[in-house]
């Protein structure tokens, strides 16, 4: 049977003090409510003593959210400890979470103390936390650069003064996996009353191995781990709470440990902490990405489409993404757009298929990623059962406030090519009066129209026309990322549906005249 590891997060106190990421009360509530949802055990509401707002905020939290544990976090100073209380008490579950650095280095530098100073210094803010408040939590600043031997003497008189849980902190992400772990089984087994505490691992990426070490220190003994969503905090940030959470579900076979959280609350966390804080998510983020469960090489998508399991580990939904993605790129194949098309609400046939894929491959190669917009644009112009008489073999056409706007265009008609250059009231009119002079239809533009029907500086633009050819009007379009292509292409397709209604009309009235002669030479021969 596997065991409980406990989430403390952290997003509200390490994960605010990470450069512009300094939320107001009503925000860090948001958070506050989201997390009680995601289920977490621990919410550090913050660092009381550290400004008025903090204080409130946590006193707010402590207040409102009811069922996680909420823990202050104070200095070994007596003010610390008791501001923080005064911002939990009212918990439904506080705790008082207390901390001092125990490297040589911090010792030195930063405390200018003496390791027996601090050691004294650590049992009083226990005694003074314990006697307020019967969760307490000491942390040993630097822990992983600290002397093993100081260190479990300082962790041992915390849990023989009252404390609960002991953190061991690699507070500048300096250690890697085969050393964490083992430097805290070690740890665990010089400290003889460990029994009566909790440990904790409070890993930071300076190196990107968070969550590698925070894992590697469950399996030597933590059954608690510090950690923030999105992984947000100082510098590079902390151990990511969905990459551990997500980790111990899907490698159960490896790790045979569990937690409480409610894993389809997690993309919906991350997407409040990232909206609140501007610390936008990257797109290739584990778990949370926008590219996590996005597929885009032909070959992952076709196996996706067999069977998700080809290519994901975990479902999306049950982080609470409701499905894949199928990016349409230029890596797409057929499959895949096919069933793109599928969900769209289009059924096409193989010929339609072939037709909308070499659309979607010219398409592709200009446009980083194709949007739904852009394919039902293709399936609308560029699989047209009308067919093309003359289609669009080169356009280029010139413009500007200085000069006569002039455009030079090449049509294919089967084997044929025609070129013809026109000047026109701008560029767009010399293209419709090229194209005139190959077809020999003269057409009069009675209303054009564009619009952009996707994102972005490369979006996809859709020109509308209506033309009267002769007197009988005909409405076309064509979509492009070149607004001068999109327009030819419309104007061009007019003409085709122009030129095959006349085809059309001829061959309905030869019918006629062949029927009139079937009935004249009836008549003629009496039979």
């Amino acid at each position: 049977m596997s065991e409980r590891v406990l989430i403390f997060d952290t997003t509200l106190r390490d994960g605010e003090q990470s450069p512009g990421c300094s939320m107001n009360l009503q925000e860090k509530l948001q958070i506050a409510r989201q997390l009680e949802r995601l289920n977490v055990d621990i919410i550090e509401a913050g660092f009381p003593i550290a400004s008025d707002g903090d204080f409130e905020a946590v006193q707010a939290t402590a207040a409102e959210v009811r069922q996680p544990t909420i823990a202050a976090l104070a200095r070994a100073h007596r003010p610390d400890i008791v501001r923080a209380w005064e911002a939990v008490k009212n918990a439904s579950k506080p705790r008082i979470h207390t901390f001092i650095a125990t490297s040589d280095i911090h010792l030195e530098f930063k405390l200018r103390k003496s390791r027996s100073e601090v050691l004294e210094l650590s049992i009083e803010a226990v005694k003074i936390a314990r006697d307020l408040c019967p969760d307490v939590e000491f942390s040993a600043e630097d822990a992983t650069r600290s002397d093993i031997d100081y260190l479990a003497e300082v962790f041992e008189a915390a849990i023989e003064n009252g404390a609960t849980t002991i953190n061991i902190p690699d507070t500048v992400g300096y250690s890697v996996p085969q050393e964490y772990g083992p430097f805290v089984k070690e740890l665990i087994s010089k400290i003889s009353n460990r029994d009566k505490a909790i440990f904790s691992c409070h890993c930071h990426d300076d190196l990107g191995l968070a969550v590698a070490n925070s894992l590697s220190g469950v399996e030597s003994g933590c059954r608690q781990v510090e950690c923030t969503v999105n992984g947000i905090g100082e510098r590079a940030g902390n151990a990511s709470l969905e990459e551990i959470v997500m980790t111990l579900r899907t490698r159960k076979d490896l790790l045979p440990y569990h937690t409480e959280i409610v894993s389809e609350e997690i993309h919906r966390s991350s997407r409040l902490v990232s909206n609140l804080t501007g610390a936008f998510v990257q797109a290739n983020k584990a778990i949370v990405g926008k590219n996590a469960f996005a597929h885009e090489a032909g070959i992952h998508q076709d196996g996706m489409l067999k069977n998700a399991l080809t290519y994901e580990i975990m479902t999306p939904q049950s982080v609470g993404i409701i499905s894949s993605t199928l990016v349409m790129g230029k890596h797409s194949g057929r499959h895949a757009l096919l069933k793109k098309y599928e969900e769209l609400g289009y059924q096409l046939t193989k010929e339609e298929l072939e037709r909308a894929y070499f659309f979607f491959t010219k398409l592709a190669d200009q446009k980083k990623e194709v949007y739904d917009e852009d394919l039902i644009a293709i399936v609308q112009d560029g699989i047209k059962t009308i067919p093309d008489t003359y289609k669009i073999a080169y356009v280029h056409a010139e413009g500007g406030n200085q000069e006569l706007s002039s455009a030079v265009v090449r049509l294919a008609r089967q084997e044929e090519t025609f070129v013809s250059s026109a000047h026109g009231d701008g560029p767009v009119d010399a293209t419709c009066k090229a194209i005139d002079q190959i077809t020999g239809m003269p057409g009069r533009l009675l209303d054009y129209s564009i619009n952009s029907v996707t994102r972005g500086k490369d979006a996809l633009g859709e020109v509308f026309v209506h033309v009267s050819f002769s007197g009988q009007n005909y409405t076309a379009k064509a979509a492009s990322v070149d607004i001068i292509d999109a327009s030819a292409r419309a104007y061009l397709n007019a003409v085709n549906r122009a030129l095959y209604e006349n085809k059309q009309k001829v061959g309905r009235e030869s019918e006629v005249v062949s029927e009139e002669q079937k009935k004249i030479k009836h008549k003629a021969t009496g039979s």
